[in-house]
């Protein structure tokens, strides 16, 4: 099961990768996106892949019995899904206000503090 997640995320992590070197700023979001999700399941994985018990301590325990699931990761995960949504949606609405004000979705014409390219003098 864990070299079916790592090749996984060897896949997310490529095509995150392929999209962010893209000119186009929605697809280097999109790309944002893919790799905070491989990160997620990075850490996810980190955490062992157990097939276990909710990590609950019986009445009078001192520790849960049996073997039982690791909540560390499991919460971490859970985190940075709500932060990475928040990212997600304050960097599209960039992407969108930008577009309205620049007309276009190329890093490279997005040129508004910088001076055109002329003829040196």
């Amino acid at each position: 099961m864990e070299s079916l997640l790592a090749i996984t995320i060897g896949v997310l992590v490529a095509g995150s990768v392929y999209l962010m070197l893209a000119r186009n700023v929605l697809r280097f979001i999109f790309g944002l996106v893919l790799i905070s999700n491989a990160a997620n399941l990075t850490i996810f994985a980190g955490g062992r892949l157990t097939e276990g018990a909710p990590p609950l301590i019986a009445e009078g325990a001192d520790a849960p019995a049996g073997l039982v699931a690791n909540a560390l990761p499991q919460a971490l995960v859970l985190t940075a899904i709500v932060i990475g949504f928040g990212l997600f949606a304050f960097a599209l609405v960039l992407v969108v206000r930008a577009y309205t004000e620049l007309g276009t979705l190329n890093s490279d014409e997005m040129r508004v503090a910088e001076p055109k390219e002329g003829p040196a003098k």
